[in-house]
C-alpha cells in the first residue's frame, strides 16, 4: 500500500521511479566513497608518494626562499610525530604553497575531488596530501575525513576563516568552528601560523605572482581541554576558536612587521 500525504496523493518517495532514483543515488555515493573517500585517502602513504611529496616540497620550498625571500620563525613549535592542526592565516593563493615549508612531514590538505578524475592526477594529489572532498557536501564530508586522519599521525592543514580573506584583522565572524570541533573530538593540537607579505604577493583576484617579501610565524600548539564525558560541548569549541583567533592575529602581526609591513588597526 502506497503511502500518502494528508491530501491522498501519493508522495514522490513512495513511487518506484523515486525509489530507482534512491537507489541509484546511494550506490553513486559508495563507489564514489571508494574512488575519493576516506578509506583510501586515509591510509598510511606508500614509499612512492612519500619521495614525490618529499620532491616537490623541496622545490616549492627553494622557489620560496629564493623568490620570495621567506623566512620562516618557531619551527621547533611544530610536533615532530602525532597528529595535529596546521592553523595558518588566509589572505592569498599562495599561502597553501608556503605553508609546506613549515615542516619536512607530509601534511594533509583539502580540495576538490574534481582534481582527482583521472589516474595521474589521483596519485599525484593523493602523494602531496590532498584528500578529495564534493563541492556539495563540502563542510560534512571535510569534517568526517579530517577526524578519520587526525586518529592517525599525519598532520592536517585546516585555515580557520574557510577562504581567503582581507585586512589586518582576524574577524570573529570569519571565524570557522571546524578545526577547534576537530581538536575537541580527536583530542589533538593546533598549531596556530601567521603569514605576512602574502597577500601582497598575490593578492584577492590577481592573476600572477609577485616577488615581495614574506615571513612565516609559526606558534605554540593551542591544545584542546580534555573531556571527563568523552563528548564535546559548543562552549569548549567556541571557546577555543575564539583563543586560536588571538593566537593567529598575534603572529600575523608579527609576521607582518617581520616584511616591513605593520598591520594598521582600523
Amino acid at each position: 500500500m502506497s503511502d500518502t500525504d494528508p491530501g491522498g496523493a501519493v508522495t514522490p518517495e513512495s513511487t518506484p521511479a523515486a525509489a530507482a532514483a534512491a537507489a541509484a543515488a546511494a550506490e553513486d555515493e559508495r563507489r564514489r566513497s571508494e574512488k575519493y573517500g576516506a578509506r583510501r585517502h586515509s591510509a598510511p602513504p606508500t614509499r612512492a608518494a612519500l619521495a614525490m611529496y618529499a620532491f616537490v616540497r623541496a622545490v616549492l620550498a627553494g622557489f620560496s626562499y629564493l623568490f620570495w625571500r621567506l623566512e620562516v620563525h618557531g619551527r621547533e613549535n611544530v610536533p615532530a610525530t602525532g597528529s595535529f592542526i596546521l592553523a595558518p592565516i588566509h589572505r592569498s593563493n599562495i599561502d597553501t604553497v608556503v605553508v609546506c615549508t613549515c615542516t619536512r612531514r607530509r601534511m594533509r590538505y583539502m580540495g576538490k575531488d574534481t582534481m582527482w578524475k583521472y589516474r595521474w592526477s589521483a596519485w599525484f594529489f593523493s602523494a602531496m596530501g590532498g584528500i578529495p572532498v564534493r563541492r556539495d557536501v563540502a563542510d560534512r564530508e571535510a569534517m568526517r575525513l579530517s577526524l578519520e586522519i587526525a586518529s592517525g599521525t599525519e598532520p592536517i592543514v585546516m585555515f580557520p576563516e574557510g577562504t581567503r580573506r582581507t585586512g589586518p584583522v582576524l574577524l570573529p565572524e570569519d571565524m570557522h568552528d571546524g578545526p577547534a570541533y576537530v581538536a575537541c573530538k580527536a583530542g589533538i593540537p593546533i598549531v596556530p601560523v601567521g603569514i605576512g607579505g602574502s597577500e601582497d604577493a598575490m593578492p584577492k583576484g590577481a592573476k600572477g605572482i609577485r616577488p615581495v617579501k614574506l615571513a612565516i610565524d609559526i606558534g605554540a600548539p593551542v591544545y584542546p581541554p580534555e573531556s571527563t564525558t568523552g563528548r564535546v560541548s559548543r562552549k569548549a569549541v567556541r571557546d577555543l576558536t575564539e583563543q586560536l583567533r588571538g593566537e593567529i592575529q598575534v603572529l600575523f602581526d608579527r609576521s607582518q612587521e617581520r616584511v616591513g609591513k605593520p598591520n594598521a588597526r582600523p
